[in-house]
């Protein structure tokens, strides 16, 4: 297959949509935080909310989460700006296409869900939105270090996390002018978060995957490794940037084992040398490389803000843990998955048949398997790794999602 194809496919959704977007992607920047916010005057959430969770704690509650990343916690950004995501995504929880690249709910969700809160609306979504508690900045094929002409051209999205940061800027600051402005009218927006929710809120940071795709498609492996450092700096930044804009509890996961995406390792990759797993052996060590940089930085950047609190979730070894024991945890064959066919019809792509235009097909028990479409993951193998990484167990310092509230309010108690 053509390398040019399998990077542009690869980017999923967002790719899918890529010649539609030239035209438009100015227009979504440019508008985009005023269509939003301009919407609430007259609109009521629509979204569909998570089960309330019963917390043990009665005086302690995050009160909203603040997410950046890619297609792994997108819940609307890439449909909304570009292309409604298709069916069959979204049909095992929601029953329709979500915004979702999934038959359902993604780790953010369940999150949510753990601390009590609504499902995240996407900042670019301006239909029904409610960002009360919270906004999910994420979107498909965005990556940590800034894109450029190149990555755009092989199909990665504009929308990386320096564009994602100025997004959350400006719902900061329009939140606070509609603050003032309901003062003076003695009325209350209720579908703005407020300086509380900023200040206390969960920042949540899951990328470097994309990165990874287009550092090791578009050089050498030794240069590819050579540049994960730049990749580092450029997410460093961020989250002090964020920290200055007062954000002070972070919850942020490593990257996932590239190297056994059921796409990568059975198409773009088939010869290259695998592990007993199947998974492409190169890829891994390259995210594990990226890991040990990142988590070396989250320690600098602990002891750098000291004023703040920085959890680090090894969502590496969880995803392959699960790969590894997928039997025993009851899924089938982790490089196996359930939309679409290999080298035929990919689960986000239609092909014209006899002059009938013709989607991919899902199969009927999703909930058996760990990828959902080759790239991303079930509904049910999203909420395996959000429980096992909810409990503490892959984080450091070793704390639970529920204790990270207890984070959050002690960082605002630190001089």
């Amino acid at each position: 297959m053509d390398r040019r194809r399998v990077r542009s496919i690869f980017t999923s959704q967002f790719s899918f949509y890529h010649r539609n977007m030239i035209l438009i992607v100015g227009i979504v920047l440019a508008v985009a935080a005023t269509a939003t916010l301009s919407f609430f005057q007259f609109s009521r959430s629509q979204k569909i909310r998570s089960p309330r969770v019963q917390s043990t704690r009665s005086s302690c509650h995050i009160p909203a989460i603040f997410n950046f990343g890619d297609s792994n916690s997108d819940t609307g950004s890439s449909s909304a700006a570009f292309a409604r995501v298709r069916p069959p995504n979204g049909m095992t929880f929601f029953g329709k296409p979500s915004g979702r690249v999934s038959d359902g709910r993604l780790i953010i969700d369940f999150i949510a869900e753990k601390l009590g809160l609504p499902y995240l609306s996407a900042f670019l979504d301006s239909i029904g939105t409610n960002f009360t508690h919270g906004a999910n900045f994420a979107v498909g094929g965005a990556t940590i270090q800034q894109s450029n002409a190149k990555m755009f051209g092989v199909g990665f999205s504009p929308l990386s996390l320096d564009k994602q940061l100025s997004q959350f800027e400006q719902l900061r600051m329009r939140s606070a002018e509609f603050s003032e402005q309901a003062k003076d009218k003695d009325v209350k927006c209720k579908l703005l978060p407020e300086e509380d929710e900023f200040s206390r809120g969960l920042y949540t940071m899951d990328m470097g995957q994309n990165d990874l795709h287009y550092l090791l498609t578009s050089m050498t492996e030794e240069e590819a490794k050579k540049s994960i450092s730049s990749v580092i700096d450029q997410f460093a930044v961020a989250v002090e940037k964020l920290h200055e804009l007062g954000a002070r509890a972070f919850w942020i996961h490593n990257t996932g084992p590239i190297g056994c995406l059921p796409f990568l390792a059975l198409v773009e990759s088939p010869a290259k040398p695998k592990d007993q797993n199947g998974c492409v052996k190169a890829y891994n060590n390259m995210a594990q490389e990226f890991n040990r940089q990142l988590k070396e930085r989250v320690y600098k950047l602990r002891h750098h803000l000291q004023n703040s609190t920085i959890t680090y979730i090894d969502i590496y070894s969880a995803k392959y843990d699960l790969i590894s024991n997928a039997t025993d945890y009851g899924f089938r064959n982790p490089l196996g998955y359930c939309c679409g066919k290999i080298n035929v019809l990919t689960c986000w792509a239609d092909m014209t048949v006899n002059g009938t235009k013709v989607f991919a097909d899902s199969c009927n028990n999703p909930s058996e398997y760990i990828s959902w479409d080759g790239i991303h993951y079930t509904e049910a193998a999203n909420k395996w790794v959000a429980n096992h990484i909810a409990d503490g167990l892959y984080s450091d310092p070793q704390i639970s999602i529920i204790g990270a509230c207890d984070l959050s309010y002690n960082s605002q108690n630190k001089t």
